[in-house]
């Protein structure tokens, strides 16, 4: 009898531009203003299952809005994914792969394309900075963790 191979196994499937857009809902008048916008980065983090048999998507998010007195000038949210097979490792383990592996896999891809559409919208480009995976993945289990914890009210 042949015995099932339980090595761990961790490969990534495909990485792919999921959604991209760029919006200038107040072009042309705001690119005539003298004044340095503001910019403001989010970004976030999603795993979910394609198949029960150890298939994920990651998909790491970023949305970039930048304004002069509270007028957009651009705004762009993106999505880069990626298709990973993990199977044969632990439930602590496959987290840190699926929360901080993965989306440092995703992420240089989801920079390029950021920038590029930034610039091809006639703006100089937005560099999305390096992110620590590790560090914003314990933020967020300490706060589910948190969040999770009885509250005593007195």
């Amino acid at each position: 009898m042949a015995e099932a191979n339980l090595d761990p196994v961790f490969q990534i499937q495909r990485v792919y531009l999921k959604d991209i857009s760029l919006e200038q809902p107040n072009s042309p008048s705001i690119l005539l203003d003298p004044e340095q916008p503001s910019v403001d980065i989010q970004l976030g983090v999603e795993t979910s299952p394609v198949t029960d048999d150890g298939i994920f998507e990651v998909t790491v998010t970023a949305t970039v809005h930048t304004k002069i007195n509270e007028k957009t000038v651009f705004l762009v949210e993106a999505k880069q994914a990626g298709i990973f097979e993990v199977r044969n490792v632990e439930a602590e383990q496959l987290g840190s792969i699926l929360g901080i592996a993965c989306p440092q896999i995703v992420y240089p891809y989801l920079r390029g394309n950021v920038a590029d559409v930034i610039q091809r919208g006639g703006f100089p480009p937005v560099h999305l900075a390096e992110i620590n995976f590790q560090a914003m993945f314990l933020q967020q289990q300490a706060d589910a963790a948190a969040q999770a914890a009885p509250q005593i009210i007195v």
